[in-house]
Order: C-alpha cells, then structure tokens, then sequence
C-alpha cells in the first residue's frame, strides 16, 4: 500500500509491477529504491491514451506522479524497445534517460550497455556504499544543478556586458548617431533593449531544443541561433584576429527576431506569428537601426547597426558553453532560466565622464561599480582609498592602496588597480563618453538567489490548499472547472516569476482534473497538449503579479511564455495581469474619490472630471473582462486593442491618484504635503489635470523612481467582486531592516509606510508591511504563503507584522521558523502560511502538528 497512489476521481490506482527494496533497511530509513513498470511491448512512453474513463496521462506522466507520491528516488519503464530511467522528486522539475534496446544490441552501442549496467546494477542499487548508490548520485545531480544555476547567471552578466561594447562600437561606427536619441531622453532605454535582446536569445535556445521552432532545413541552414552560433565558432577559429572586423551576425538575428513576431512560411519551413512585447520591433527601434519611436514597415530595406560578429560570438558563447561543455536548456527549469537572468536586474546606464573601469564587488555575488580614473587622480593620494570606498562599497589591499597612492598617471592607476577589475566588465579602460552600467548601491552588494521549485512548489501548494478545498465542499466533490478559473492568485514581489510559474502548473493540474471528473474537457488546440492548454488559461484568467523593477516584469512574462509555449500559437497575452509598480505606494477607490490619502481627515469637493471615475473603472473591469475570457478565435492584436483601450480609460483615474502621491512624496512636512494636495485638487477641479502628465513622468524615471500601483482600480475584477480580494497570495518580498528603509527609498517613503500602516514604526523590517498588504489584499477565506526573514517575529516587527495579521482574523496555519535556502546561498528564512477569517483545524509548525500558532 505504500507504493500505491489512490485516484479516487478516477476510479484507479497507481501502483508499480516490481519494486527494489533495501537488502538491509536502517532505522527510520526509506527502504524503497526503485519502482518498475512493465509495458505492452511497443507501447510509447509518451503517448497518452485518451477515452477509457481513467486519468488521461502517458505511462512516462504516471510514472512521474507515482515517484512524486511515494518518495522513491527512480523508476523504470520498459516497453520491449527501450528502457526509459525516470527521476521526478517532490517539488523539483524531473528527468529521465532512454536506452534503446537496438542501440545496445550493436557493437558501437557497447558504451551505451555499460551505462545502463553503471546505472542499474545490483551493486549500484543495493550494496555499493551509499553515498554511491542511484539515489545518491541523483540527488548529488540536482544539487550540480543549483551550482550550474549560480555559475550560469555570471555568464550571462558577462553576455550583456559583451552587448553593451558591441553596440558602444556600432554607436562610434555610425558617427554617434545610432544611440543618440535614447541617450540623451532615457539611457536606461538602452539598457532596457540589450536585456531584451539577451531575453530574445534565451527564448530561441529554448523554444529551438524543446522542438518549439521549426526543424526543416531551411530554418536550421539560415535562421536558428545554434546553427548561427556553429557557424561563428568555425569563423573564430579560422580567423580569430578578425572577428570584430566583421559583421552580419546581428543582421541574421535581427531577420529572426522579425520571422518569430510576424511568422513566416517558406517551402517546408513554417513559423506562427508569436507577437507579443518580448520581439515587438517598434519597441526599440534603434536595435534596428531606425529613429527611436518609428514605425516600422513590412518591406522597408534596413541598414543593421554595425555589431560586431565578435560581440555575437562572445555572447551566444556565455549563454551556452559552461566549463567546455554545452548547456541544455531543455533540461533547465523555467524557474531557473527567469532567476538566472534576475542578475541582470538592478543597473543603470551611464555615459562615462572620464577614463574609467570596473571594480569587482567586495561580495561574491555583487555587481562590479565603474570608477573615473581622471577624477580619481586629481584626488591627493591620501584621500584616494576612501574615495574608491565610497564609491565601490570596496576595501583595498595593502599592495594596492600603496601602489594607488603614488599613481601619477591613467595608465599607473590602471596597472595599480588590476588586481580588483572585473575584466568581464572592463577587459579595456572605457573611454570618456562611453556607455557604462552602474549598479544600484543593493545590486552592488548582493545578487539574486535562484529560487528552486522544492522551494516554490511547497509555499504555493500549501497556500492554495485550503483554498480548493473549500471549493470541494463538504461532500469533497471535485471543484467545477468554471470555480478553478475565478480564482486569483497574485505575487506582489513577482521578480522572475518563479511563484507564479509555479501556482500556474498546479492550478493548470487542477483544471484538468476538473475537466475530466465532470467530463468538460474543452477541445485542445492540436499542437498542445492539455496540460500546455490547461496553463495558457490560467495564466490568462488566474495570474497577476507586481513589481518595482520593470525588467522583473519582462522576465516574469518571459516565465509564463516559456512554460505556457505552444509550436503553433502566439505568446500568451499576460501584459493585463503582470504590471509594473511599487506595491507598497498607491491609493484605494475610496482615496482616490477623496483626493486623499487619509480621506478621512479631508474632503474632496469633486469637479466633473472625478464624478467619472466609477464609469471609467466600470468600462476597465468590462474590457479587462474580455481580455481574460477570449478564446482562441480572439487575435493578439485583438487582444492588444483592448488592453490598449483599457490603458486609456484608466489614465485620468490614475493621475488623480498619482498626484495625490505627488503631494505626498514632495514634502517633507504634513502642511507642505497639504499644501501641494490643494494645489493639485483645485488643478483637478478646473480640469487642468493633465497638465502634470509629463512631469509625473520625469518622477518616474528619477534617480530614485516612484511608481504608484493602485490596486483596486488596475486589477478591478479582484476588488470589485463581492468578498473582494485575491484568493491567496505567494511570494519571497524584498528583505532590508526598518532603519535602512529611509536612506534605501527616501524619508517620505518611509513616512508614507508610517501613514498607511497604523502601529508601525521605524524598526519595524520593510517585509513586514508586505505581510500586512498582503493580508489586506487576500480576501475573507483567501490564504498567503511568503517567504520572510527571522525578523518577521521579533522586536518592533513582530506585533506590527504577525501580531497585528492574528487581531484582525487571521491564523497562522503553517509555518516553518528556520529555513535554509537550497544552494549555496547562505540565508536562513521563515516561511509563513495564514488564513483570513476562516479557523484552520490542526496547525503545522516546523513539520509537527500543533493545536494552534502564535506569533
């Protein structure tokens, strides 16, 4: 009984043929090794039999679910033909390796045997020590898996730095003309550009080894990035000295990019229209070569920036060889592919002002600083440590604060400095004028940690399970497909979208599910299968997620396009439901009716302008409404329009509230804030609003930028329905202690936490005041799960955070107080699960059943 898994839905049970048990099991040892299924000889793995009544799944998808169930580290499938190894742990994506019988039967297939032999035989089952047995070479896997994650994010760090000098020669080749535009209105814009193209790179290398592109050969001769990285590797063999001499490279990728956004079809070679922001190019025309802000046209002839194929080389490089071999994205997570390129977040672009380079972080995972060499020798040589201190956040050896301080030219500072430049960033001194990147003084000192899914997929599964199983009933009817697709679940720290990818495969799992036990399964495009089907839904209808950090926005839709891909189908419209802003900063309906953030403490005499604001939120729930519940007959560029049209009815209601936070943020004092909200107020009543459009823009994109997020008027159809609020809640929100808060964001910042979220203080760490949104924001019988730090129970946070969720009807149903986190990363958190006014029946604390939790 132990090594069967029940489906009651289905009227079956899983259970092996054979199963490999421990000769000698160890106390409280799991003794089971290997679990076996024997097939119908000939039958494929892969293939799902469909219309007997019992869980529509291939073999391979059950034997998966059987492992995941019972525990067993492996299992095996046979089918006469092939031998498949199949390894899928609780919470961690799976794998599994084929042996084909004809393969072994040949001489040439020998190595093929001997693997087979190393890998299943009874000494590497049963009596070889166990740090060598199967399990324990699996799980040493994974665990390599972690560390090729961690290695992989510096190399793609370097792959943008590697874009960045390319495109710094293009700009000098075309006489300083290409970038001109976009660096003197929003250099960040160039910034912004190279991710997308780093983000475009990545999507192909996926899509291309999970056979989402076409395999004829036309796409793989002329078009597919591993043929163009081939090609450049056999180039710069050949001509090594020359490769930043040439050029056409970029030209290719820039045909590709277009064929993936406008589809194509040549012969045997056929590509879908993809669409979507990740390859629009009118996003960033100067990637093109065009004028920032044309249109493109179809058939216009395009001069391609002149991009070295050096730089292509070099960047394809980094994305796909690590340590001499190459990477399989195939075999890479969603999860770690979006958390991977999260090192990319964090920069800003500059132009240098004088002779400059990088110097390495004092942390292992931070961001190299770019330092002006010119102003740092005007500096007496006394001085010269603490300025690169304080600039580079860097202490300096003995040898090299000696050797700084007598520098007397570019070049000796240059040489003194060697030791501590990050030659990845800076192979060269930059030269005065060039772009370089900055990091913000948090990116500087610290990277992103990859955030596996055996820590995902726990948070957001026991998060949403009092949630389906209020669905179910008393009765434990299975919920309706229809209640599977009304809930909503957010992430207000969204980052690379890692909860979401997450809570989109197990909300998809339950939908089909639910189509089975009701018999409602819908008619499943032929190039998807139903579970591909099944999370294009609810990512469409289910999902929302925010952030600060717009680049966490284009990885998050990058997340949920490469888990929800399908061959022959656009990219899954998610613009509605990820969006940009500060979760923490943004007025309710009732405060923005009020024109202000306390509306109790002020009236607003509202203009004719603001009598609209519920027409104009009402007409945003309505096309929003359309967006989510469009079907395959509705076009991305249907779907666009109404997004587009939804943008435009919002714009008025969210300047009101942009200028409230305005007047807020541009005091210091209250009777300053009072005097700028009247200000505004009587713009607003004289319909002269509009007229603070651009300024508020400029705040935007401001060395500290704000963007408001108002919740209840961007996510209506949340907050607007009755019992308002999401169903639950996921996600790991920023750590930083209550004092760093102000000179991190600014003193307004903090004094607007302070305002808006009574019985805190200035101790009290910033993840507590996303504990108590989230909390606001889940509705009565909704559920969050949030990663925290240990802080979250102690000192002034914890009667602000925990304490204050408890009084006002919430229960913490589970927790976990210490955490490490899986990796390298050397971080202990907690992680808390609670309720919202609903009692749950026993507790789990640290993985024991307790009657109740307290904060």
């Amino acid at each position: 009984p132990e090594l069967e898994v029940p489906l009651p839905d289905y009227g079956e049970t899983l259970r092996p043929d054979f199963a490999v048990r421990e000769l000698e099991v160890l106390e409280g040892a799991f003794p089971w090794q290997l679990l076996v299924r024997v097939l119908d000889n000939g039958e494929e793995f892969d293939r799902v039999a469909r219309g007997n009544g019992q869980l529509e799944a291939s073999p391979h998808s059950r034997m998966e679910r059987l492992l995941r169930q019972t525990g067993v580290a492996a299992g095996v499938l046979f089918n006469g033909r092939a031998l498949r190894l199949v390894s899928a742990p609780r919470g961690e994506s799976s794998g599994w390796l084929d042996f084909q019988v004809v393969d072994m039967a040949q001489t040439a297939g020998r190595p093929i045997s001997t693997a087979l032999r190393l890998l299943l035989s009874e000494p590497r089952l049963l009596s070889l020590p166990r740090p060598k047995r199967l399990a324990a070479l699996l799980n040493d896997s994974r665990k390599y898996q972690n560390e090729v994650s961690e290695r992989l994010a510096e190399q793609v760090l370097h792959a943008l730095y590697e874009l960045l000098r390319g495109f710094q020669a293009a700009h000098d080749a075309s006489g300083h003309e290409l970038l001109k535009q976009p660096l003197a209105e929003h250099p960040d814009e160039v910034y912004r550009a190279l991710l997308t193209v780093i983000l475009r790179l990545v999507f192909l290398l996926y899509a291309e080894e999970r056979d989402m592109l076409p395999e004829d050969e036309t796409y793989l001769r002329y078009y597919s990035l591993a043929g163009l990285y081939e090609r450049l590797r056999e180039d710069a063999a050949l001509f090594p000295d020359t490769m930043d001499q040439r050029y056409g490279a970029w030209a290719q990728l820039l045909v590709l990019f277009r064929m993936i956004y406008d589809g194509a079809e040549s012969g045997g070679m056929r590509l879908p229209k993809r669409h979507g922001v990740l390859f629009d190019p009118d996003r960033f025309s100067f990637l093109e070569g065009r004028p920032s802000g044309a249109a493109r046209q179809i058939h216009e002839g395009l001069e391609a920036p002149l991009v070295p194929d050096g730089t292509i080389y070099r960047a394809l490089e980094k994305l796909l060889v690590l340590d001499g071999e190459r990477i399989s994205y195939r075999a890479l997570d969603v999860e770690q592919i979006g958390s991977v390129y999260e090192t990319m977040m964090g920069f800003r672009l500059e132009t240098a002002t004088g002779r400059a380079v990088a110097i390495k972080a004092q942390s292992k995972h931070g961001a190299p600083t770019a330092v002006d060499l010119e102003t740092l020798l005007l500096e007496s040589a006394s001085k010269r440590e603490k300025w690169i201190q304080d600039r580079a956040d860097r202490k300096l050896t003995d040898k090299v604060r000696q050797a700084v301080s007598v520098a007397a030219t570019i070049e000796d500072l240059h040489a003194a400095l060697l030791p501590m430049i990050d030659t990845a960033a800076t192979p060269d001194l930059i030269s005065t004028g060039a772009m370089v990147l900055q990091p913000s003084e948090e990116r500087r000192r610290s990277g992103s940690h990859y955030t596996p899914r055996e820590l995902t997929e726990p948070i957001v599964r026991t998060t949403l399970e009092p949630i389906l199983q209020r669905l179910r009933g008393a009765d434990g009817r299975s919920p309706r497909p229809e209640e599977i697709l009304a809930l909503k679940v957010c992430d207000p720290a969204m980052g690379s979208g890692a909860f979401l990818v997450e809570a989109c495969r197990q909300l998809g799992d339950a939908l089909v599910n639910a189509w089975h036990v009701h018999v409602e399964v819908p008619t499943i495009p032929t190039d998807e299968r139903e579970e591909i089907f099944a999370m294009r839904l609810v990512a469409q209808r289910c999902l929302y997620g925010v952030d600060k950090n717009p680049v966490a926005v284009d990885l998050a839709k990058m997340s949920l396009w490469l888990v929800t891909l399908a061959k022959d189908h656009a990219l899954t419209f998610v613009d509605h439901a990820l969006r940009h802003g500060d979760s923490l900063v943004g007025l309710s309906r009732r405060q923005i009716d009020a024109f202000h953030w306390d509306p109790d403490a002020a009236r607003f005499e509202a203009g004719f302008e603001t009598m609209h604001v519920g027409e104009h939120v009402a007409n945003v729930a309505e096309l929003r409404t359309r967006i989510r519940e469009a079907d395959e007959s509705v076009s991305d560029w249907e779907r666009r329009d109404l997004w587009d049209q939804a943008q435009f009815e919002l714009g008025k209601v969210r300047l009101f509230g942009d200028l409230v936070l305005a007047a807020f943020f541009g005091g210091e004092k209250p009777k300053e804030r009072e005097v700028k909200r009247n200000e505004y107020a009587d713009a607003v009543a004289a319909g002269d609003a509009e007229g603070n459009r651009a300024w508020l823009e400029e705040w935007r994109h401001a060395e500290r930028p704000l963007v408001p997020f108002h919740w209840e008027i961007e996510f209506p159809e949340v907050f607007e329905r009755e019992n308002a609020g999401f169903d639950a809640i996921v996600g790991n929100p920023p750590f930083l202690g209550g004092r760093k808060i102000s000179g991190a964001f600014g003193k307004p910042y903090l004094d607007w936490l302070a305002v808006t979220e009574q019985g805190a203080g200035g101790q009290t760490d910033f993840v507590v005041y996303f504990f108590r949104r989230a909390f606001e924001r889940i509705r009565s019988g909704g559920a969050l799960g949030l990663i925290a730090t240990n802080s979250v129970c102690e000192g002034d946070s914890r009667p602000a955070g925990l304490g204050y969720i408890v009084e006002h009807d919430g229960y913490v149903f589970c927790a976990t107080r210490r955490y490490r986190w899986p990796g390298k990363a050397a971080v202990i958190v907690s992680i808390v699960h609670i309720l919202k006014g609903h009692t749950p029946g026993n507790c789990v604390l640290d993985g024991k059943l307790v009657a109740r939790i307290t904060p």
